[in-house]
């Protein structure tokens, strides 16, 4: 029982402990230091009147005004690069065959059987080529993908 007497009295005392540092902490926040009436900056006596701003209607006038230096040019990007033949028919596959089918329903355009077989290969010989053509390391997970 004095046991229990004890641990109560424990727990209670760090109770009232933590409580303490917690008012500590609530009583010191939010003092800042003040600044002395002289190290102020004395206030403009007067606003300063607003310049009217340029009728800039004309488009021509606005280029006018720009130099040629401030503009920003950005350099032409380079071609997209073209995939390899196999793996641009895979790609085909993969996104141009369910395309052709979607059309197909939407326009009610009946195909052959044969056609629908041969389409349905397409898609998964091209899924298949797909996956078996990824990596099998995982990508670096610090690579985020941006050139600098």
């Amino acid at each position: 029982m004095a046991r229990e007497d004890d641990a109560e009295s424990a727990d209670l005392a760090r109770e009232q402990e933590r409580e303490r540092e917690w008012q500590q902490i609530v009583e010191n926040y939010g003092e800042r230091a003040l600044l002395d009436p002289e190290d102020a900056a004395p206030a403009p006596a007067a606003p300063q009147p607003v310049p009217e701003p340029e009728d800039l209607d004309d488009p021509s006038e606005v280029r006018d005004q720009v130099h040629p230096e401030d503009e920003f040019v950005p350099p032409t990007p380079p071609p997209i690069p073209r995939p390899p033949l196999d793996r641009l028919l895979a790609w085909l596959g993969v996104f141009g065959v369910p395309a052709v089918v979607l059309f197909c329903i939407v326009a009610g355009i009946s195909v052959p059987s044969w056609f629908g077989l041969l389409m349905a290969a397409g898609f998964l010989g091209g899924f298949g080529y797909l996956v078996l053509r990824m990596s099998d390391e995982p990508r670096d997970p610090w690579d985020d993908g941006a050139v600098l």
